[in-house]
């Protein structure tokens, strides 16, 4: 089989079918390393899918959170666990790519690929393939060759690194940055690392013409000195509507390929990781003859993916459109409850029945009230059946 994409969806879905015993072929248009627009933080949660330990790669460990609005008083938050470990993807995706390779997957990069359900051509040569996994992320061409192509909501951010020599280290030990209210659709952020920090911000893709601006505004009233910013890149963050096709056939898509980035935070690891599992469960059980398509690894994604999206596009709707009280729930004890619940993931969104959780399910009583779009993604989760394998 083949998995088109080596980011960190592609190559732990390659990892894990390569150690299960099947003849895997990984490919990416990209030479490795090489560097990928991200801000390189791995959530709690996201940590706990990872079927291989990336601390060789990992940088600095944040365990609090500051939370601003608009760059005026902030709160500090957090402090008792482990909320994200801050790598680079450079670094990540290389290894990640080694570790696949280890485990069996054969690796090709800098190749030029069309893919089918047949199976992909490589640099102008057919190799037939069982199964095609899509993991070439937001602008790969792969979902559209498989027939998996559908409409997104993009978000747009714009990031770069200040050296330590140019910032102030301490000031950022174990701690990230986030800002809201700065930028419609999105946040400012401050990610420590181990010789910098990485400094950027997000938000709807109709912020795109102004993310440079705001992006040296930003870094001034925060008393960085912009032009000593290198490294600087824009991307694009994909969006999966509700209802958007996942899986067709002998084909499948995952992680930002499959647009299941959280809408929220911007996290795109946590949905790589757990994506990657479920592939990999489903394609396993499809060469064991026990599927005759891959159809149902969209059912158990969406089961485990829905209420999360649900709540995160809600919120993300309620920042925008109330901003003072949203940031007002947010930093209360509850609400912080809640954020810190979604970085380490405890519990489901809708799952509490403390005032966390009459905080939820009211947000998400005035979604349906506003047709807001989280409504769409419980509707749509609350129809698939998972399997007691991915459960």
């Amino acid at each position: 089989m083949t998995v088109v994409g080596a980011g960190p969806a592609g190559s732990t879905t390659a990892y894990r079918l390569a150690g299960a015993g099947a003849r895997v072929l990984l490919i990416d248009k990209a030479r490795f390393p090489g560097d990928k627009p991200c801000g390189g933080g791995i959530s709690a949660r996201a940590w706990q899918e990872l079927p291989i330990d990336p601390s060789p790669v990992v940088e600095h460990v944040v365990d609090k959170m500051e939370l601003s609005f608009g760059g005026r008083r902030s709160f500090i938050r957090g402090g008792r666990r482990p909320l994200a470990h801050m790598t680079q993807r450079r670094c990540l995706d290389h290894f990640l790519v080694e570790q696949a390779a280890d485990a069996g997957a054969e690796f090709r990069d800098g190749v030029v690929t069309e893919a089918s359900e047949q199976g992909v051509r490589v640099d102008g040569r057919f190799i037939a393939s069982q199964l095609i996994v899509g993991a070439d992320g937001a602008n790969g061409a792969t979902a559209k060759s498989l027939g998996l192509e559908n409409e997104r909501e993009y978000g747009v951010a714009l990031e770069g690194n200040l050296a330590h020599r140019d910032a102030d280290p301490d000031r950022w030990l174990n701690t990230a940055l986030i800002e809201l209210n700065t930028l419609p659709g999105g946040y400012c952020w401050v990610f420590p690392k181990g010789d910098h920090l990485n400094v950027g911000l997000g938000g709807w893709e109709r912020t795109g013409p102004i993310l440079r601006r705001k992006l040296d505004e930003w870094s001034k009233q925060r008393g960085f000195d912009s032009s000593k910013l290198y490294g600087l890149r824009g991307y694009r963050l994909p969006g999966r509507r509700a209802g958007a096709p996942l899986a067709r056939g002998r084909a499948l898509l995952v992680g930002d390929a499959g647009g299941l980035i959280d809408p929220l935070w911007g996290d795109g690891m946590y949905s790589a990781f757990l994506s990657s599992r479920l592939a990999a469960e489903t394609c396993l059980k499809f060469l064991a003859g026990e599927v005759s398509s891959l159809e149902e690894y969209a059912s158990a994604l969406l089961a485990k993916l829905g209420s999360m999206m649900s709540f995160a596009w809600n919120a993300k709707i309620a920042l925008d459109r109330f901003p003072r009280l949203a940031f007002a729930g947010v930093v209360s004890p509850p609400g912080w409850q809640m954020v810190e619940n979604s970085f380490i993931g405890v519990g489901e969104p809708a799952a509490g029945l403390g005032i966390g959780g009459l905080a939820v399910r009211g947000l998400e009583a005035w979604g349906r009230h506003r047709d807001w779009p989280g409504c769409e993604y419980r509707t749509e989760a609350e129809t698939r059946q998972p399997t007691a394998s991915s459960t």
